[in-house]
């Protein structure tokens, strides 16, 4: 087989493929007769071909898929004009604790937020399959440390954590921070980025309409006075020890 006729193996594997493929997944199309470094190099051969179109190749956590571009999502968006809810600041917020600030137990968020951490914000964000118990911390009680998961990066278009958007100093604009939100409101409202064979990004599945880890529509006016820095959360304690 030849160059071009296992990139049309690759492409058409991808393009089909339900879920990001790995490297070792994508070997075994050709028995395993290609290495990995050739499998890498004719992927970004394939990602450099789909450049400047509404779909590209990306490489996340989990493997590799192709998506939609953000700016296609304006047109996706009219073949499902009804938006799925949108996740609330307080659950963004607790998002934004655990990612940054991982592993950390619910003490510690509440310790970062101030507020008490309700039942509902962390189960929402386990039932999307972004964060899961890694671990106990070892202290009375054992309570549960949180961390995110792979699908969190896959959703999110990043590969590791070291991705995320950067915490400026305290005095600067948050950008960061902001843009982790805006990351998470793209793909709880408008499905961008997401795999060519899934458009739908809802809320939380079972998640009820009224539960106030749904935000108001992006339309609803915002109370100004209730929006919090995100950076400035996050920063705003140093982890208890042995939970950094």
């Amino acid at each position: 087989m030849n160059t071009e006729e296992a990139k049309i193996v690759l492409e058409t594997a991808l393009l089909c493929a339900s879920q990001p493929l790995s490297v070792g997944e994508l070997r075994r199309l050709f028995d395993d007769d290609l290495d990995v470094d050739t499998i890498g190099r004719l992927l970004d051969e394939l990602r450099t071909h789909w450049n400047g179109r509404g779909v590209e190749l990306s490489s996340l956590a989990t493997g590799w898929r192709f998506q939609s571009t953000p700016q296609m999502a304006v047109y996706l968006g009219r073949l499902n004009p009804e938006k799925p809810p949108r996740y609330s600041r307080a659950l963004l917020e607790t998002l934004a604790i655990i990612a940054y600030r991982q592993p950390v137990t619910r003490g510690d968020i509440e310790e970062i937020r101030g507020v008490t951490v309700a039942g509902h914000l962390v189960r929402t964000l386990e039932e999307r399959g972004w964060v899961e118990v890694i671990g106990h911390k070892d202290v009375l009680g054992r309570p549960e440390l949180l961390g995110t998961t792979r699908q969190f990066l896959d959703d999110l278009g990043l590969r590791s954590l070291a991705e995320l958007p950067a915490l400026l100093e305290p005095g600067q604009a948050a950008e960061g921070a902001d843009a982790l939100e805006q990351r998470v409101l793209e793909l709880a409202g408008e499905g961008v980025g997401t795999s060519v064979s899934e458009t739908d990004f809802a809320a939380a599945p079972g998640a009820p309409a009224e539960d106030e880890s749904i935000a108001k529509p992006v339309d609803a006016p915002a109370d100004a006075a209730h929006e919090p820095d995100l950076s400035d959360l996050v920063r705003s304690t140093e982890p208890s020890e042995g939970s950094a």
